[in-house]
């Protein structure tokens, strides 16, 4: 699992406090309640928000086919959207259950909400399991019990059998397979020593 946290960049008219309007990527995110990370809201930041708590600056990035953005628009501009959020979370949610739900399991959600275009979460689920193969939490099962009494944030109670739950990874393979069209890669900042110095890049 190398990335801890997912959401949908979609560039839109942004107006800043002052009344100014300019074009950028609105997030549209779930995220934990401070002081409550067992229960999740959906907000919309920007860039530099999403990237304030990052460890280090590195990005996965999909990129859907041109028919499936489309349909994506349209479900997150709905209110089918808010309908395909549980606010009952848990950071290792099961995708293929209902119960509890994380960012991943909730951006998977509104992908198939989109590629079957249906706000029926049952249809969605039975999607998941058909045709997403989900990653196992290779975590102890002792140690998940404890987890799960101490962490109000990991809960097993969505999960059957060998936890497993969605992730960057998983979604952007599931892409990769069923929507052509689709791209991903990765995007981290220049180190420092890769730059030519200020003489070398004005030549």
């Amino acid at each position: 699992m190398h990335y801890t946290h997912i959401a949908f960049a979609v560039y839109s008219e942004i107006q800043t406090s002052d009344g100014q309007k300019h074009l950028g990527y609105a997030i549209h995110n779930l995220y934990q309640l401070d002081g409550r990370p067992d229960v999740s809201g959906l907000v919309v930041d920007y860039p530099v928000d999403f990237f304030s708590g990052a460890v280090e600056l590195e990005a996965g990035v999909l990129i859907p086919s041109p028919t499936l953005q489309q349909r994506l628009l349209d479900v997150i501009t709905s209110p089918r959207y808010q309908t395909l959020h549980e606010p009952a979370c848990s950071v290792i949610a099961n995708p293929y259950t209902l119960g509890r739900q994380n960012c991943t399991e909730f951006t998977l959600d509104v992908i198939q909400s989109a590629v079957y275009q249906t706000g029926d979460v049952q249809t969605i689920k039975t999607a998941n399991r058909k045709y997403f193969t989900a990653q196992k939490v290779n975590v102890s099962p002792l140690k998940l019990t404890l987890g799960s009494l101490f962490s109000r944030e990991v809960s097993l109670a969505d999960q059957e059998g060998e936890p497993v739950t969605a992730t960057f990874e998983t979604i952007a393979r599931y892409l990769g397979q069923y929507d052509q069209g689709a791209n991903s890669f990765t995007v981290r900042p220049t180190a420092a020593a890769e730059l030519p110095s200020p003489s070398q890049a004005l030549r």
